[in-house]
């Protein structure tokens, strides 16, 4: 059995919207001390509330370029409310699973979003921006 599946290796080699936005309505810049991986996630958000582009730049392995990767495909068009809904475990089964716990990316957009809502001076929830334990991320690893 592979190391990591088909839509891993695919986003690893092949990563979809790298880059960065000069004029983003929001960036999230997260980061794991443990293993020195950085992701920062750029959003631009239409009036309606719809992210409309999203870029990110990744400082990692290949689980974090790959769900880098697929996080920004998974958000790009939706609500920034629709995006706060977007969880690790949604980004690991959309790439079909991953052998590790070293996951950002729920918490990048979920940056970005706080960004622009600060940027915007829309309210927010606190507890929607909580960080997500390493526990919770272990337990991932674990599926």
């Amino acid at each position: 059995m592979a190391l990591y599946s088909d839509k891993v290796m695919d986003h690893f080699r092949n990563p979809r919207n790298v880059g960065k936005i000069d004029d983003a309505d929001g960036v999230g810049e997260v980061g794991n001390a443990k293993c020195g991986d950085i992701m920062r996630m750029y959003i631009k958000v239409d009036e309606d509330g719809i992210i409309t582009d999203c870029k990110f730049n990744t400082f990692g392995c290949g689980s974090a370029i790959a769900t880098s990767s697929m996080a920004t495909e998974l958000i790009k068009g939706k609500s920034v409310d629709e995006a706060l809904e977007l969880s690790n475990k949604a980004v690991v089964e959309a790439l079909d699973g991953l052998p590790t716990h070293k996951i950002l990316a729920e918490e990048a957009v979920r940056a970005a979003v706080k960004d622009y809502y600060d940027r915007k001076g829309i309210a927010y929830n606190p507890e929607d921006f909580k960080e997500t334990d390493d526990e919770e991320l272990h337990k991932l690893g674990e599926e």
